[in-house]
């Protein structure tokens, strides 16, 4: 459904919002002459195509195809859509939507994320009062300030408390003339198994409002003050929070895990503030979950370059590095581990020694590989069938290892550390890598895309997308476009569509650009569009018209060479291949020369 909002306004936002910045709060990007570059977040890669330029605000990977404008980045980086992006990029530049009457359907689509967001942000000034003014959130305070967190620190990231009780919050909807129906849709209500009403998911609990880059309230996570189960309880997956995609404190800890290129990882709310009040402020929390490809990707692609583990020395925390560590392999990101003292988490650890002794831990710290041997052994002991079920173990691990020369140094390590021939070890790594390969390699045909699939991807008529190029960077050529009526020689589908749209209305600067990316709902269109835009040529007069005689030669040599093509067919009486031809004339446009 489209829903209409003013080009005026759609103008306004595109000039007040710097796609660099909204970009850059997603994705690290580094300057790299006019433009910015980055991993690219629609697809794996190791070497930097997402590129974005600020002065013509639009993205581009020159890897996927993927571009656009603001609007199309968060319309596929958040998966929300195109009234959502604008809700979002207009609310955060302080510019007035203008209302008018929609249909119920309307309403539906272009409000209910943003409502959700408005409700959890009553919601956590509401815990927020419960904690600091009410009688009630005396004991959660005394008790946060008992293990040691600051005001400061409980500020900052707006802690709160769900007071006990089955339904104050739900009395606090209704003073608030919220629904019941849309509070359900936050998580923060559950329906009553008798079907007849609700009642609060939080109470009497300690309150974390998990929040995302842009520090939007998302979700909430609730510990209990005594020894209650569950101890914490996270709000379940709504429209606009995603497990997988999310990580505690990450809001606080970006920008230094750009700066230091290093992230620590931790596993809980307190150990997460803990690490900050130490001055540890490039570190996230998983939110009750364990670690996934998603989170490994959004830290690779858009924080930190490696990765510290850091849990607790219980057997739950060694499984959770163990379950860990391969993520990190397959996104090639250099992970460590850090596993405490027996008895100590990094809360109470940082609590009782300082952030020095952290930090004398961190140093030490072991390399994902190291730790996987260590473990193994620790776990199989070095008798002759622990030593068996060590290689077996750690066969995969070192066959994932892209660097030959640091598989091999791990695999001569293995050797030595087990007394067993290396190249043995070598031989069941390899016959792992080549079983894995044949693996991949049937799973990726299965995969492969039709040709039609490919969209922007397919190499398009190469002097067709010269032509577009130019009159998309070089307006002044748009009316002799026109006028010489030239897309009536264009052959490919998508870039005459293309080209008669520019005609329909010429772009004559950036904010015209964006304008033309959404007057199309083509997605593939838009992307060949940006990436006509983004790159960078010299469109002079005299290049211009170069590049039209040479277009317009071509197509008369195409002509006539099919009119010889059909002549020569008639004289052999090819019925088959003149038919054929004939059909390829008629869809030609013969003009006079």
């Amino acid at each position: 459904m489209t829903i209409h909002i003013p080009e005026d306004k759609l103008a306004e936002i595109r000039n007040a919002a710097d796609i660099v910045e909204i970009i850059s709060e997603r994705v690290a990007l580094k300057k790299a002459g006019k433009d910015h570059i980055g991993l690219c977040p629609f697809h794996s890669e190791k070497t930097p195509s997402f590129t974005v330029s600020s002065t013509k605000q639009i993205f581009h990977c020159f890897g996927c195809g993927v571009g656009g404008d603001v609007f199309n980045f968060l319309i596929k980086f958040d998966g929300i859509s195109f009234p959502e992006a604008v809700q979002t990029l207009a609310r955060r530049y302080g510019i007035q939507l203008p209302s008018r009457q929609m249909t119920p359907s309307e309403k539906k689509e272009i409000s209910e994320r943003e409502t959700l967001f408005d409700i959890n942000k009553k919601v956590l000034a509401y815990y927020r009062e419960q904690l600091l003014s009410r009688s009630g959130g005396k004991k959660a305070l005394a008790y946060l300030e008992g293990r040691g967190f600051t005001r400061e620190t409980i500020n900052r990231f707006g802690i709160g408390y769900a007071p006990d009780g089955w339904d104050n919050l739900l009395r606090f909807f209704k003073k608030e003339k919220i629904s019941e129906r849309l509070a359900e849709k936050t998580g923060l209500i559950v329906p009553r198994s008798s079907k007849t009403g609700y009642y609060d998911r939080f109470r009497n609990r300690i309150m974390f409002p998990i929040v995302d880059v842009t520090r939007q309230v998302i979700a909430f996570g609730g510990r209990v003050l005594d020894d209650s189960k569950p101890k914490y309880l996270n709000s379940p997956e709504t429209a606009i929070y995603n497990k997988s995609r999310s990580l505690y404190g990450l809001h606080a800890a970006k920008d230094k895990c750009r700066e230091n290129e290093t992230v620590y990882i931790v596993e809980g709310y307190f150990d997460l503030l803990a690490m900050h009040q130490h001055g540890i402020t490039n570190s996230v929390a998983t939110l009750g979950t364990s670690l996934t490809s998603g989170h490994v990707k959004m830290l690779r692609r858009g924080y930190a370059k490696k990765a510290r583990l850091v849990f607790d020395s219980d057997t739950a925390g060694i499984k959770a590095a163990l379950r860990s560590i391969g993520l990190f392999m397959d996104e090639s990101v250099d992970v460590e581990i850090i596993v405490l003292p027996a008895g100590e988490d990094p809360d109470s650890f940082l609590f009782a020694h300082g952030s020095d002794a952290f930090f004398g831990e961190a140093d030490s710290a072991r390399g994902a590989i190291e730790f996987l041997i260590d473990s193994a052994v620790k776990t199989h002991g070095l008798s002759m069938q622990g030593k068996i079920r060590i290689v077996d173990e750690l066969k995969q691990p070192l066959a994932d290892i892209r660097d030959r020369v640091a598989r091999s140094i791990y695999i001569r390590y293995l050797s030595e550390r087990l007394g067993v021939d290396e190249s043995a070890i070598l031989d069941r790594v390899r016959n792992t890598g080549e079983e894995r390969s044949k693996t991949v390699t049937r799973s990726s045909l299965s995969a492969m895309p039709s040709e039609s699939s490919q969209g922007p991807n397919l190499v398009k008529n190469r002097i067709e997308t010269r032509m577009v190029t130019m009159m998309l960077q070089a307006p002044d050529i748009v009316s002799t476009i026109e006028n010489q009526r030239i897309t009536d020689y264009f052959e490919d589908k998508d870039l005459k569509e293309i080209a008669e749209l520019i005609l329909s209305d010429p772009p004559k600067s950036r904010e015209d650009i964006s304008q033309l990316l959404n007057r199309t709902t083509d997605d593939s269109q838009r992307q060949l569009i940006a990436s006509f835009v983004i790159r960078d040529e010299c469109w002079d007069q005299k290049s211009c018209e170069k590049l039209i005689e040479q277009f317009l030669s071509s197509r008369k040599r195409r002509q006539h060479l099919l009119l010889d093509q059909i002549k020569s067919a008639e004289q052999n009486n090819n019925h088959e291949l003149l038919f054929k031809l004939l059909k390829e004339k008629q869809k030609q446009v013969v003009k006079p020369d």
